[in-house]
C-alpha cells in the first residue's frame, strides 16, 4: 500500500493529521519515508547543502569549533557531534581542517545523530578511520564537553501550524476531500505555548511551533552549560516565526506538500528565538543571530577562497569564485541562512559570532 493510501486510511479512521504528524510520516516512515529510503543530496537528489557546495564551509566550521575548544582550555576527551550529517561531507572537511590543531583529534569522540539508514551508510564510508558513533536522539549525547554543529537540521523537524482567530488559535490540519489530501483547520482554542504571541500577531496570522527542536536544544544546551563546549546552529529562518513557511522540494523545485507523500523533502523556517530561549532556560548563553555570509567572512573564508583560487586554473578557479559567492553573498545563501551560537555563560562566544 502506498503512503498516500495509508495516510488516507488513517485520516478516515482517526481524523485529520497535524502538520507535525504528516511531516513525520512523510519523512521517516520505514518503508516510504523520504529520508529513510534514499540519499536526497546533490545533483541527483532534491537539494544541495553548503558542505556539498564547497569544502570551504566545513573548513571554516572546523576552525571555529577548534578555536572554541582551545579558548576553553582544550578539554579532553570531548564530544565532537553533528546533527543530521548528510553524507558526512561537512564533518570530513572539518576534520581535515583541524588535523594540525595539537591534541584536537586525539581528544575528540565523534558522534552523529542521523535517522536515515541510507545516509548512515554514506557517512560510514566518508568518515572511515574516524570511528564515528551514531545516536538516535539528542538525549543520547554523552555527558562530556560538547562541540556541536547542526547545519540544515532543524528545518526538517516536524512543526505544527496555528492560525490566529481572535484570542485563540485554529490548528492547520491535513484531511481529505474525497480521496485527495487537503488542508483544513481545527476549531478555535487557546494555546498555552502561543499565549505570548498574542502580543505581536494579528487576526489571520499564522505561527509555527516545533516542539522537537526545543527538546534537541535543551539536551545540547544542558551539556554545554554543565560541561563546557559550543554549538553552531546554521539554518534558514529568522528570529521568530510568522507566516506559512512549510514547503516541499522535489527535483530541485518547489512542489505541493500534499501531492506525493514520501517523495519530496518537507521543511519549514527555523524559529531561532525559540531555540535561544530554550538554550537560556537550560543555563546556556547564546549569541546574536548572524547572517551566514557575515559569519563566514569573519572566519576568513575570503582568504581561504583566494588561496584555493591561486592554486587553480580555468574552470576550477571559476568554481572557487562562484561557490564563495554562493555561500556568502546577500543575494545567495549569505542572508537566507543564519547562525546561532551556544556557549557556557562563563566562556567567550564561538569565533565569528557576537554575544
Amino acid at each position: 500500500m502506498s503512503l498516500r493510501a495509508r495516510l488516507a486510511a488513517r485520516i478516515r479512521q482517526d481524523g485529520p493529521l497535524t502538520v507535525a504528524d504528516y511531516m513525520t510520516e512523510c519523512l521517516l516512515d520505514p518503508q516510504h519515508g523520504y529520508y529513510t529510503t534514499r540519499d536526497p543530496l546533490g545533483a541527483a537528489g532534491d537539494f544541495i547543502t553548503a558542505p556539498e557546495i564547497s569544502q570551504m564551509f566545513g573548513e571554516m566550521i572546523g576552525l571555529a569549533l577548534a578555536q572554541a575548544w582551545m579558548d576553553q582550555g582544550q578539554p579532553a576527551p570531548f564530544t565532537l557531534a553533528e546533527l543530521g550529517p548528510g553524507r558526512g561531507t561537512l564533518m570530513a572537511d572539518l576534520l581535515r581542517a583541524t588535523r594540525a590543531v595539537p591534541g584536537f583529534h586525539n581528544a575528540a569522540r565523534l558522534v552523529l545523530l542521523e535517522a536515515s539508514p541510507a545516509l548512515r551508510a554514506r557517512q560510514a564510508g566518508t568518515l572511515e578511520g574516524h570511528a564515528p558513533r551514531w545516536i538516535d536522539t539528542a538525549d543520547d549525547l554523552p555527558d562530556a564537553p560538547l562541540y556541536l554543529v547542526a547545519n540544515e537540521f532543524f528545518d526538517a523537524l516536524p512543526i505544527r501550524q496555528f492560525l490566529r482567530d481572535g484570542a485563540g488559535w485554529r490548528e492547520r490540519l491535513v484531511g481529505l476531500e474525497g480521496d485527495r489530501l487537503a488542508w483544513g483547520l481545527g476549531s478555535a482554542a487557546p494555546q498555552g505555548a502561543l499565549e505570548h504571541r498574542l502580543e505581536d500577531t494579528r487576526e489571520g496570522d499564522m505561527v509555527e511551533i516545533c516542539a522537537p527542536a526545543l527538546t534537541v536544544i535543551d539536551a545540547a544546551a544542558r551539556r554545554i552549560a554543565a560541561r563546557g563546549g559550543a554549538a553552531l546552529v546554521i539554518d534558514y529562518g529568522d528570529w521568530h516565526s510568522l507566516g506559512d513557511t512549510f514547503q516541499a522540494l522535489g527535483g530541485h523545485a518547489r512542489t505541493d506538500p500534499l501531492a506525493a507523500p514520501g517523495q519530496a523533502d518537507l521543511t519549514a523556517h527555523v524559529d531561532f528565538e525559540a531555540l535561544a530561549q530554550a538554550a537560556a532556560a537550560a543555563g546556556c548563553a547564546h549569541t546574536r543571530l548572524t547572517p551566514q555570509g557575515v559569519f563566514l567572512e569573519r572566519l576568513g573564508i575570503t582568504a581561504r577562497a583566494q588561496a584555493l583560487a591561486d592554486g587553480a586554473r580555468g574552470p576550477a578557479r571559476d568554481d572557487v569564485v562562484s561557490t564563495h559567492r554562493r555561500l556568502t553573498h546577500p543575494d545567495e545563501m549569505g542572508n537566507l541562512f543564519k547562525v546561532l551560537g551556544l556557549y557556557p555563560a562563563t566562556a567567550t562566544p564561538p569565533p565569528g559570532l557576537e554575544p
